[in-house]
């Protein structure tokens, strides 16, 4: 009873700042079943009077959210997968290659940490443009495939804390690097690949901004639109199509956290 009690301030913060935190999705979903004119009533009630269940059936009826919601997932999990794979490529280059220039490198790669990456969109986009290929999907794999400076330097701090003696045996059995990599290094990389993985999916899962930049052909909109084109019976609608939107990622997290919490201790015990 002691130890509890000494632990109730913590817990009571800890409550707290999970409310605070909660209270947006809660508004969310609360908005997402009142009907337009509860969502437009004075004064404000945080709750739906008459929850409307239909808002999320009309969704769903009304306009090709399941499209491109699909087609938002595809595109994800492509580009993470290129982005996970690179970027530990890179990390790995850094951890265990001593070469002239490494450091330095190294240190512009944490440099590129602090340039907001809205700044180099407007670059990539005449870039892409002179390239012909806006209205495409290569924008987001070129950019996967040029890694990212916070990936790399996460997979640098886990491989830096990898035993090499598993290394030398591969190479004591005539594994080059690469063969090293692929069948040692990356197997044993599953606790900070789920946090790179569930990063990367979320970063374009959630982007506004690119989509807007690089498509405008109906054909190839992403879900982060938010159905453009739906249905007009009101903004309740397009609440629901968040919450629908943001459930596989919530559902994704949920798979893996405890894979994503082993990816963070184990990138930050190493220098």
């Amino acid at each position: 009873m002691r130890y509890r009690s000494r632990r109730f301030p913590s817990y009571l913060i800890l409550f707290g700042m999970v409310a605070i935190m909660s209270l947006p999705i809660l508004l969310l979903v609360s908005y997402s079943l009142k009907t337009s004119r509860e969502y437009l009533a004075h004064p404000f009630t945080p709750y739906p009077l008459n929850p409307q269940f239909f808002n999320y059936l009309g969704i769903l009826q009304y306009s090709p959210f399941l499209v491109t919601m699909g087609r938002t997932f595809v595109l994800s999990i492509t580009t993470a997968t290129i982005t996970c794979f690179t970027s530990a490529m890179v990390g790995y280059g850094f951890a265990r290659f001593r070469v002239p220039g490494n450091r330095g490198l190294f240190q512009l790669v944490i440099a590129l940490l602090i340039v907001p990456s809205i700044i180099l969109q407007i670059p990539q986009f005449v870039v892409y443009a002179k390239l012909d290929l806006v209205n495409t999907y290569w924008p987001w794999y070129l950019v996967a495939m040029g890694a990212n400076p916070l990936y790399i330097f996460m997979y640098r701090q886990f491989y830096l804390g990898f035993p090499k003696e598993l290394e030398e045996s591969a190479e004591m059995d005539g594994c080059t690097s690469f063969r090293t990599f692929l069948g040692i290094i990356i197997p044993n990389s599953k606790p900070v690949m789920a946090t790179v993985l569930i990063f990367a999916f979320a970063a374009v899962w959630g982007d506004y901004i690119m989509p807007t930049l690089f498509l405008n052909d109906p054909t190839k909109l992403l879900g982060s639109w938010m159905v453009p084109g739906g249905p007009p019976q009101g903004d309740p609608f397009f609440y629901a199509a968040t919450v629908l939107y943001i459930l596989p990622v919530i559902i994704f997290f949920f798979f893996i956290q405890k894979q994503i919490q082993k990816g963070w201790i184990f990138t930050g015990i190493s220098g």
